[in-house]
């Protein structure tokens, strides 16, 4: 969770686009900002990606389009964000994207995002608990760098984990995370400084939304199964 990375400038992030080869590409926004992260090989692992046209936009501009209903021309919002404030006007919004089918996928850090709004963690399906959050010292979550999970499917028949084996990844782990128990649990993993499931799906309304834990750094980006994973997710929660 610490900020080491450097960010390039936002400029650079605002109009980044890339293309898929499908005839009918699925139109995506990446939602970045409130974390450091490796912006080169982040951007270029979605240009990678075959089936899609994205749009990279930083935060706060990213929660004013939604708070503004300006993203309905997106099939799928893909947030990799660790933004704090949300005021009423952007909680409406994030709440009207699953009533219009928008589909959502969130990554890593997403998890630890508004940790003021009690009604996020009911989107993205958890939440990591931030220090000063919680009185009780007992719940907050925790973080460790540079861990080689193996990562287990739990449903291999799941659009989102269909043709992912067992995989390895050095990633960063979160532990002592609250996870609904109404989300379907996609995978997990055995390591003692990690969470059990590290990954998961659920729907609200008409939108199905997907979280995945992995994507810390370029390590990660570059992992051929984070990125089919990454991939499935956005199809998946399109349709």
């Amino acid at each position: 969770m610490k900020k080491t990375l450097f960010i390039l400038s936002l400029a650079s992030l605002l109009t980044i686009a890339g293309c898929g080869s499908s005839n009918n590409p699925l139109h995506v926004m990446v939602v970045a900002g409130g974390h450091a992260f490796d912006t080169v090989e982040f951007v270029d692992m979605f240009r990678g990606i075959p089936g899609i046209t994205f749009d990279t936009v930083m935060q706060p501009r990213a929660n004013r389009l939604i708070a503004e209903g300006r993203v309905d021309g997106y099939d799928v919002i893909v947030f990799y964000d660790m933004w704090n404030e949300a005021d009423e006007q952007v909680r409406r919004g994030y709440h009207t994207l699953p009533v219009e089918g928008t589909g959502l996928v969130f990554l890593h850090h997403s998890l630890a995002g508004y940790p003021g709004w009690e009604g996020f963690s009911s989107i993205i399906g958890g939440r990591y608990i931030t220090p000063g959050s919680r009185a009780d010292t007992l719940l907050h979550s925790t973080y460790k760098h540079d861990l080689q999970l193996e990562i287990g499917v739990i449903d291999p028949d799941h659009p989102v984990t269909r043709s992912i084996p067992e995989f390895s990844i050095l990633d960063e782990g979160y532990g002592n995370i609250m996870i609904n128990p109404d989300v379907t649990l996609l995978l997990k993993t055995d390591h003692p400084d990690c969470a059990k499931y590290v990954g998961w799906t659920h729907t609200i309304e008409k939108s199905r939304i997907v979280y995945l834990m992995s994507g810390h750094d370029r390590h990660a980006y570059g992992n051929e199964n984070f990125q089919k994973l990454l991939s499935n997710a956005m199809m998946y929660v399109s349709q």
